[in-house]
């Protein structure tokens, strides 16, 4: 039996059903992959997935991308295997994280808009985020097509912005939400990074902004005229024309593009609820500089912003 994809949006967001992704055949494979590339977000809803079954789905589409946390806190000790990436507010003991624990304040970073490692010299291309366990009221994840922004911008706009080299890096992210409690050798495993703020997705010709809250800079660009920038194309991006919102059901995996993709884990009570949801994450096959012919400019992390 063949698979059922209902679109949420014409070419935005779909659900799909009659599939069961650890025992997928070549036939199921190839028509998630081609809807994968046409609607850049896809939900899988009722899947029982055991961590490996969860990885091996993911490696269908890249290699995988291994967690950044272990660098980013290197106290913290992780909870799942270190190439799923855990997005939970639960300790390695499966205690809900105190309200000052570092891993439970870098991860309030999650609540912006963003594309996940794009932090990293090959970013991310799929995200594949399965839950376990969730909270009663809130923590949604939504989701805006990137796609549909470039093609909303003005002629001006797409003019000024092609061929502009943005400079991500996890530390300018958190940085917006005061978290600056890193150790040297935490900021060295996390420096910037160039990535275009236009690229093209191959599999489909389409052109898309390429902007995330890990973006601080822009090279050759004065920083205030940079960060003015940037923050107006993230506000144009994540206009709510462009918005699909996923409310989650316990066993839900739902997979998105990142290279034409934002998303932002939305607020809940993190304090009092358990959310147990669990990312792997395949990269892409290079550099978006690389890939859109744009020369590959040196850059590394700024000093904290004033």
């Amino acid at each position: 039996m063949s698979i059922t994809i209902c679109p949420v949006h014409d070419d935005f967001a779909a659900e799909i059903y009659d599939v069961d992704l650890a025992d997928l055949s070549p036939e199921d494979l190839d028509e998630i992959t081609q809807a994968f590339w046409k609607y850049a977000v896809l939900v899988f809803p009722e899947q029982k997935l055991e961590q490996e079954q969860h990885v091996n789905f993911a490696l269908n589409f890249g290699p995988k991308d291994l967690n950044v946390i272990k660098q980013a806190v290197s106290d913290e000790k992780l909870r799942v295997r270190e190439d799923i990436a855990d997005v939970s507010n639960l300790s390695a003991d499966g205690k809900i994280l105190a309200e000052n624990n570092r891993l439970r304040r870098l991860q309030l970073g999650n609540r912006m808009w963003h594309t996940d490692s794009s932090f990293k010299y090959v970013p991310a291309l799929a995200s594949l985020l399965y839950a376990r366990e969730i909270p009663p009221v809130g923590g949604q994840t939504a989701f805006a097509d990137l796609r549909a922004a470039y093609d909303a911008l003005s002629d001006e706009m797409k003019q000024r912005i092609e061929g502009l080299v943005a400079e991500h890096s996890l530390v300018y992210s958190r940085e917006r939400l005061g978290y600056t409690d890193w150790t040297e050798s935490e900021r060295k495993a996390v420096n910037a990074v160039p990535q275009t703020l236009v690229r093209t997705v191959p599999q489909t010709g389409r052109k898309n902004l390429f902007v995330a809250s890990h973006a601080g800079y822009i090279v050759g660009m004065p920083d205030d005229e940079a960060r003015a920038l940037i923050d107006e194309l993230l506000a144009f991006a994540s206009d709510r024309r462009f918005q699909y919102i996923h409310r989650w059901r316990v066993n839900d995996l739902v997979m998105w593009d990142n290279r034409c993709t934002l998303h932002r884990g939305m607020p809940f009570d993190d304090l009092r609820f358990r959310r147990d949801v669990q990312r792997a994450t395949v990269l892409d096959v290079a550099n978006s500089c690389e890939q859109e012919g744009v020369p590959v400019p040196d850059v590394t992390l700024r000093e904290a912003a004033e």
